[in-house]
């Protein structure tokens, strides 16, 4: 599909740029579709063309060192010679489209970057070379936005993963890597991926979220952020689980906004996305192996450095294997305080989880014993979800109470209610106490906490 439309017998309407198409969209008063160039030139093509040209004008070794606007001036040079060898009739506007997305082939991620800054896009998901969508207010978007073929996307690919020191190949199909904005990405090609290269980009919010924040949106409500508050405040242990897209990195964040800034705090994370901003703060990542096959560094190995870091507390991103072991001994001994996340449908679920995460560890450890690690370090449980209306919600926050025989015993103080769905699809409900007031109150009050009891109550009760 050309990429361009190009008027020749009347001057075009004014032109605006929308991210999500990755196009120009015409204005009112003009006919939709794209126009093939005149006399049967590709622009595709003479955007190749033109990349060649300004590769043998430029000095390569010094490309990184010079201004985007030098590059831009020297674009427009080869682009005018160019164009008026060829005989293309542009206008300006459509000259500078042009030049822009030259520049977006050098500099950036080529057709992906209007998606990259547009602020209101969270997911990138390249699903083949000619269908790209985007996450949008929780949703799944279609694009415009293509590329030229299978060989262009794996050549931003290839620019992407090059760029952290790695490599992408049929020898190593399958690549993490992280944007220099701090987005994460992954890259997938064949073998392993049937119809072509798939990126996957989840962008790095640069705007931190705040309590109030989430609160405006409906995630939780005045209560929960002051109870969490006292909460973090008081050095309980706080397990935030959810599926993927869920909010648990957000709302990690947040609550990670509590801690007192005179604590030593360490992160430790498989790809930074934390933005804490205390003073204090140690933040460490996994590594994985070269392409030897040697130097990767795994969470459960950093764990365990942690703890050699005299921290204050211990900030994990997701529990994902045998590290689940090292973060129950030491929430258990002393490191309270201590936040992570974990992919997780309910409370209980978790639970079971991370049983299933401390085998992995292969210390045969009963599994009585196991649960009864689990309840002596976690305090707190909230749950998250990503609704169909695309809004995220608080659907449990739980208290662990102990044991009771073999099973962990967990009291939920709020809970999400849904009443139902309106017209169009949003989720209705609430997010209410349960009205039982939690064990933990105590422990807040002597940390200086005091929550009004009418925080817990359930006023349907009452009525």
């Amino acid at each position: 599909m050309p990429e361009w439309r190009v008027k020749s017998n009347s001057a075009p309407a004014p032109r605006q740029r929308n991210a999500a198409d990755g196009h120009d969209k015409v204005q009112s008063g003009t006919q939709p579709g794209h126009q093939p160039p005149p006399h049967g030139h590709d622009l595709p093509d003479v955007k190749t063309r033109i990349h060649r040209l300004l590769i043998e004008r430029l000095n390569l070794s010094n490309l990184d060192r010079m201004e985007r606007e030098q590059v831009n001036h020297i674009i427009a040079g080869v682009v005018k010679d160019l164009l008026e060898q060829e005989s293309i009739p542009l206008n300006v506007e459509e000259r500078d489209r042009l030049i822009s997305q030259v520049l977006d082939e050098i500099f950036g991620l080529g057709p992906l970057q209007p998606l990259m800054e547009d602020p209101t896009i969270s997911d990138i998901l390249v699903d083949t070379w000619a269908r790209v969508l985007i996450e949008r207010d929780g949703k799944l978007q279609d694009t415009n936005v293509r590329f030229q073929d299978d060989k262009h996307l794996f050549q931003v690919i290839d620019r992407i993963v090059s760029a952290v020191g790695r490599r992408i190949d049929d020898s190593s199909p399958m690549v993490d890597a992280r944007l220099p904005d701090g987005s994460r990405v992954n890259a997938i090609v064949p073998p392993l991926s049937i119809d072509g290269p798939h990126l996957s980009i989840r962008k790095f919010k640069q705007d931190v979220m705040t309590a109030e924040n989430l609160v405006g949106l409906g995630t939780i409500t005045e209560p929960i952020a002051d109870f969490v508050r006292a909460i973090v405040g008081s050095r309980l242990n706080v397990l935030i689980c959810g599926g993927t897209g869920a909010g648990k990195t957000t709302l990690l964040n947040v609550l990670s906004s509590f801690i007192p800034p005179d604590e030593r705090i360490i992160t430790i994370e498989d790809s930074a996305e934390l933005q804490l901003r205390q003073p204090r703060v140690v933040r460490l990542e996994t590594r994985t192996a070269n392409v030897e096959g040697h130097g990767a560094v795994d969470q459960r190995q950093l764990v365990i450095n942690a703890l050699r870091m005299r921290p204050d507390r211990i900030v994990i991103g997701e529990v994902r294997g045998s590290e689940a072991i090292d973060m129950l001994q030491a929430m258990n001994t002393g490191h309270d305080g201590s936040l992570t996340t974990l992919h997780a449908n309910s409370p209980r679920d978790a639970f079971h989880r991370i049983e299933t995460m401390v085998a992995m560890a292969n210390l045969n450890l009963p599994d009585r014993a196991v649960r009864q690690q689990i309840a002596g370090a976690i305090d707190i449980v909230i749950q998250l979800k990503r609704f169909g209306d695309g809004k995220r919600r608080l659907t449990q926050l739980s208290e662990v109470v102990g044991m009771e025989g073999e099973v962990i015993t967990i009291q939920d103080i709020f809970e999400f209610e849904q009443e139902g769905v309106d017209e169009r699809g949003n989720i209705l409900g609430q997010i209410r106490p349960t009205g039982i007031r939690p064990v933990c109150t105590e422990v807040l009050r002597t940390n200086g906490f005091q929550l009004p009891s009418t925080m817990f109550s359930d006023h349907r009760s009452a009525a």
